[in-house]
């Protein structure tokens, strides 16, 4: 039978689907990238806020009125598991977050014409260990590598359901990193971006201190490899040893996704997140790494936000000019802190701090471009468009997530090159020059 396999969710989600198709490649099965022509499709799904959800469970019912046998892996199972079967009896089998392991298993049963019965493979308390020593099945093959370097959360953030889906945090053997992106890098990947639900926690469990600034140096060395890009930092532990290595690590691109959530210390209090001065953290940052971008996110409408914290937030946005920015509605989640909170803040009011803080930061992004114009950028090599443009993404940004570089040539070049662009153009998140 053809197995097909959907994934919803995040970067590290879509590292789990890679990992599954492994494990299945392993077992000898036929893996298709088109659901239409497989007996067999796994949706592998998110649940970190509704709207994730929704979309997950849209795909589910999608394939089983075409006819499908359908394995739900992922947060969703992990977090409604009989609930989920109660609303689509035509699940054939689901898996959890810390079963992924199982999935060939699954699939065998599932395949079996003579077995009807439903399985299910979800742990009661989710412990992610990132399964080593399989080769993953990458979907999407580019220029760049998704790399996890650990899975699951410590903390509890007021608003966030993750350590409940995913368990404790575990960090990967550092042996296990650097032969996965010498492998990657000898495929042709010039880029890996490194990712958890924390990079900068890298090692606390598993060697008593924080070993990401190691991790980096061991990485620089790997032959063919040009970029190095975090993901995910959190802010207690943007150490001075971390900032300094990432300015000296001439491979680490100048890049520092930090989400910070909030900027009023009684709302990061309520969150459950650091409490601390930002603006001095992010000032020291820039004043160690020269030119470097950082991308936040903040989350409006937090339960108890009043107008005036929500201006605080405004303010500190328009003060701080980050060179990136997320913004996300507040999503009232069941088994969070903030659930059961009072004081909900209506939608009409949270869409509106959306609107505001998101045209603000419009305004910014652009100003930023624009002074891009006529300077000379780092840039990847991405794809190539219809018209016979070259696609790239400069060091500034991010897969998926932050804006492209489209340029003109007379020179060949292929994914993966690293290349000088000189910036004609620019709008509020995409920039146009020549090679």
């Amino acid at each position: 039978m053809k197995i097909a396999l959907l994934n919803h969710g995040c970067a590290k989600n879509l590292v789990d689907s890679e990992l599954m198709l492994g494990l299945l490649a392993e077992k000898g099965h036929e893996i298709t990238l088109n659901e239409d022509e497989a007996q067999i499709v796994i949706v592998n799904t998110c649940s970190f806020i509704h709207d994730a959800e929704k979309e997950s469970v849209q795909s589910i019912l999608q394939m089983v009125q075409k006819g499908k046998k359908v394995i739900v892996t992922g947060c969703l199972p992990q977090k409604h598991n009989g609930d989920l079967k109660d609303a689509i009896p035509e699940i054939a089998a689901m898996v959890g977050t810390s079963n992924i392991r199982e999935i060939a298993n699954v699939v065998d049963k599932v395949a079996d014409e003579k077995n009807e019965e439903y399985i299910c493979m979800i742990s009661q308390k989710p412990e992610y260990v990132y399964p080593e020593n399989v080769e993953r099945q990458q979907i999407t093959v580019g220029a760049s590598s998704y790399v996890k370097i650990a899975d699951g959360c410590n903390y509890h953030c007021g608003y966030c359901i993750i350590p409940n889906l995913r368990g404790a945090y575990h960090s990967r053997p550092m042996e296990n990193i650097i032969d996965e992106v010498k492998s990657l890098a000898k495929k042709g990947v010039t880029e890996v971006v490194l990712i958890a639900q924390d990079t900068t926690a890298y090692g606390i469990d598993l060697y008593k201190k924080q070993m990401l600034p190691k991790l980096l140096q061991e990485l620089e060395k790997i032959n063919g490899l040009s970029w190095i890009r975090i993901m995910y930092a959190y802010p207690a532990q943007m150490t001075d040893e971390l900032i300094e290595e990432i300015a000296r690590n001439k491979k680490v691109v100048k890049y520092i996704d930090i989400p910070l959530q909030h900027s009023d210390k009684t709302i990061l209090e309520n969150m459950r997140r650091p409490v601390m001065d930002y603006e001095e953290l992010i000032n020291k940052i820039r004043a160690k790494i020269p030119d470097v971008t950082i991308r936040t996110a903040f989350i409006v409408g937090y339960p108890g936000e009043t107008d005036e914290q929500f201006e605080n937030l405004y303010n500190f946005v328009k003060k701080m000019r980050f060179e990136k920015m997320g913004v996300f509605e507040y999503s009232r989640e069941k088994n969070t802190i903030s659930y059961d909170m009072s004081e909900q803040v209506k939608t009409n009011i949270k869409h509106e701090r959306y609107k505001k803080l998101m045209a603000l930061q419009q305004g910014i992004s652009y100003e930023i471009n624009q002074s891009y114009v006529g300077k000379k950028l780092l840039c990847i090599v991405e794809g190539f468009t219809d018209d016979g443009l070259i696609i790239l993404r400069s060091e500034h940004d991010a897969p998926e997530i932050d804006g492209l570089v489209y340029a003109s040539s007379t020179k060949n070049v292929l994914p993966g090159d690293i290349e000088h662009v000189i910036i004609t153009k620019a709008d509020e998140y995409d920039l146009y020059g020549e090679i």
